[in-house]
């Protein structure tokens, strides 16, 4: 996990390196999104569109996916969480590797004042996104 402690904003962000290029990872999570049965809202292709408008970017999608059944309570408790769920994941280029990115799901208890079993409804990106680099 890289965590920057000279910036607070990056001590909020779990990275993680994981084997194949971002659209394998892309897929691959997306796989393990629907077998864990969570839905797979949208994968925004950053890098797509900058290229469609002549302009380069590193290989970067973001994949945002979420269970309202996991998500909803969290919501009810705290209306502001809803800025940060469905959950999201960035997978990227770092010069040939791939990388995993998300906002730790710690760092979003605490924002949003959550108590412990709603904190653990959003914890399972942590396992999710290791089962994608194991």
């Amino acid at each position: 996990m890289h965590r920057d402690a000279s910036d607070r904003s990056t001590n909020e962000i779990v990275t993680k390196s994981t084997s194949g290029s971002v659209d394998e990872a892309v897929d691959r999570l997306g796989d393990l999104v629907r077998e864990r049965g969570m839905t797979l809202f949208a994968i925004i292709d950053h890098s797509g569109e900058a290229s469609r408008h002549g302009l380069e970017l590193r290989n970067t999608k973001l994949v945002i996916f979420g269970s309202p059944a996991a998500g909803t309570p969290v919501m009810q408790a705290s209306p502001l969480a809803a800025l940060d769920l469905p959950l999201k994941v960035l997978v990227w280029d770092d010069d040939g590797r791939t990388k995993i990115s998300y906002t730790d799901p710690a760092a979003l208890a605490t924002r949003h004042h959550l108590p412990g079993e709603l904190a653990g409804r959003i914890a399972g990106i942590g396992p999710l996104t290791d089962a994608l680099i194991g």
